[in-house]
This record gives C-alpha cells, structure tokens and sequence, in this order.
C-alpha cells in the first residue's frame, strides 16, 4: 500500500479497517517532501499488508512500527502507528453543553464578527467562553484550537462553563504544547490513561490563559446583523487593584476561581510575570490607531488585546520598551514541565 497514513489511524477510516484487517508485515514511512509537487508536511508510507486471512484468522491491526526515512532517503529511526477506537479520543472525554435559542455575536476572531452566515450564533446556558476545537490531530491542533469570549461562526467547538473549564485548559493545553511535525501530523490526541493531580490541572490553568490563542477580549460596539454587541471577558487573572485598572471590570470570575487553587512555582512565576505586563498596559493610554485596532474601549481587556497593544508600543515608541523577556521565560519553564506529561499522562503516544 502506497498511501498517506490515514487509512491506519484516522478517525473517518474506523470503519475500514473493522471490515479490512489485514495482516502488516512491515513498511517504512518517507517525508512528502521525497515527491515534487507535494505541498504540506507528512509522512507517506510504503507498507507490506497480508490480505490472505480467512474469516477464521482474521487479526484486527491494533500497532504496527515503521522505518522513517527523511526527504533525503535516509534512515533516522522508527515509529508507531496505532489504531484506537474513535470512543477513546480526546475530542469526546468532555460532555458538551447544549446551546440555548439565545443570539449572540459570531466571531471570526478575537474581536471581529464573522462576515459570512455563521454555523453557530447562538449561546449556552452560564457558558463563559467558547473553544475552537476542530480535527483530533496534531496536524489540525495548531490552527484549530483558539478560545474566544463568543461563538466561533465556523463552529467545531465547545462552550465552556465553570463546570467543564478544567477539561477546557486541559484539552486546549495538550493540543498546543506539542508541535507537529511532517512525523506525528496524524498522531490521535487520546483521553488520559493516568490520574490528573490538582498540580497538573492547575498548571495547564495558567498556561492556557497566558497563550497566544487564548483570545478572550472585551468590547463595545463590535457590528454584526445590523446591531452593535459587546464582549465580555471571564479570563482575567487579576483585580483591578493589582493592574492599576482606571475602571471596575464586569467579570471577577477568573480570580475567584484561582482563590483556592495553589500553583506550582512554574505557574505562579507566568502568573506573576503576565501581571507585570497588565500593569504595564495600564501605565499608558494607547494611540488612536491601536485603540481602533484593538477595541481597545474598555478596562477589562484579553490577554490577546494587552500584549498586542504593548508590542505596538515598542515598535514606534519613544518611552523604554516593554520587557518581555521575563514572562517569556517564565512561560517556557512551565512548557517544558508540561510537555512530557502529554506523553506519560497517556494523551499521546509515541
């Protein structure tokens, strides 16, 4: 079989390989990048099957290890491919809230209305955020994991309550920390196989809410459907006495959910750091451009609006640039703590 490695271990071939269940007999993977004209990056696999099993000896395929071969042809090692039944993935651990007949405002990103017809535009009952979580593989989780303070239009996601917010930073965190490669593109992420300390929950809690796609915002007056709606942000980790904040915010949630939780001294550092950062926003009133830009019309911003606001500012300001190379590593140590555990705690294989 000259194929793509879908037919092995994606969800959609479930059912293929229920009925086809050959024997393997062995086979070696190659990077896409072997072929012109091949866009992307993933392995291809040359694989050796038995198909002349009778009803009898029929063998289900349930691993099987290849050779990997660079681009080059050259060997570099091996690797596992595993087929796992859809039910023991990631993408269904969390029982996901239903959505109410309530409109609210679709977004295309953290701060802007869809501008085609939206799959979702409605709400769900006490939900306080909404995750973009899309394909169950490394390959999609790059691009298809983003939390938001409304719906996505385009849908594949969830709503996230106070009830299911730890399997959120959970799913969310495990589907970033580890980066595809042209190798893993379409390694499945798998429910936990291990318990969860409080440790780890926590953890995946702070790094969850300082990352890039986590894009929770507040703002006024955002047009869609020939109405003008407003944001609001659940996600900030801090009261306004501790940023210098010139207004009260409208959600105090985060901090109350963080009042008993103890942090390890990896997330406690991301989270002392990323105060520097708010309290830096706040020492300053931003240009007009940013402003309009950002939506930048309230005090209880996102993380997403503070620290492009302050990244404007060190490009064309005159004043001491913002340092943000103390949060930056802060918030690799607490990467490099959770990295492995995707592995040991059983959410991937390798």
């Amino acid at each position: 079989m000259f194929s793509t490695m879908k037919y092995v271990n994606a969800p959609n071939f479930e059912k293929f390989r229920q009925n086809w269940q050959a024997k393997y007999v062995g086979g070696f993977v190659v990077h896409n990048k072997a072929f012109d004209g091949l866009t992307g990056k993933f392995p291809i696999g040359f694989l050796i099957w038995a198909t002349n099993q009778n009803s009898v000896t029929k063998m289900p395929i349930a691993e099987i290890s290849v050779d990997v071969l660079d681009k080059n042809a050259t060997p570099i090692g091996n690797k596992l491919f595993y087929n796992l039944p859809n039910n023991s993935f990631l993408n269904v651990w969390l029982d996901r809230p239903k959505a109410n007949k309530e409109f609210t405002l679709p977004l295309k990103n953290a701060i802007s209305a869809s501008v085609t017809v939206p799959r979702v535009k409605t709400w769900s009952d006490d939900a306080i955020a909404y995750m973009y979580c899309g394909v169950n593989d490394l390959q999609h989780a790059e691009q298809q994991t983003v939390i938001y303070s409304s719906v996505y239009g385009g849908g594949n996601g969830f709503y996230i309550t106070s009830e299911n917010l730890w399997q959120a930073t959970i799913i969310f965190s495990v589907r970033r920390l580890i980066k595809p490669t042209w190798l893993n593109d379409r390694d499945q992420f798998l429910q936990p196989t291990a318990q969860l300390s409080d440790e780890f929950k926590n953890d995946c809690l702070i790094w969850m809410l300082f990352n890039r796609c986590q894009r929770t915002a507040s703002a006024n007056d955002l047009e869609w459907n020939g109405k003008k709606w407003s944001i609001v942000n659940h996600f900030i980790p801090f009261t306004e006495t501790e940023v210098n904040a010139p207004d009260r915010f409208e959600s105090d949630f985060m901090v109350q959910y963080l009042t008993k939780k103890k942090l390890s001294k990896e997330a406690k550092a991301v989270l002392d750091a990323g105060r520097i950062l708010w309290q830096a926003y706040f020492s300053e009133i931003d240009t007009r451009n940013v402003r309009d830009d950002l939506k930048l019309n309230r005090s209880d911003v996102g993380w997403y609006q503070i620290r492009n606001a302050l990244k404007a500012r060190n490009a064309v300001s005159d004043s001491i640039p913002i340092d943000f190379d103390i949060f930056e590593s802060a918030y690799k140590k607490l990467s490099e703590k959770l990295q492995p555990q995707v592995y040991s705690l059983g959410f991937l294989k390798d």
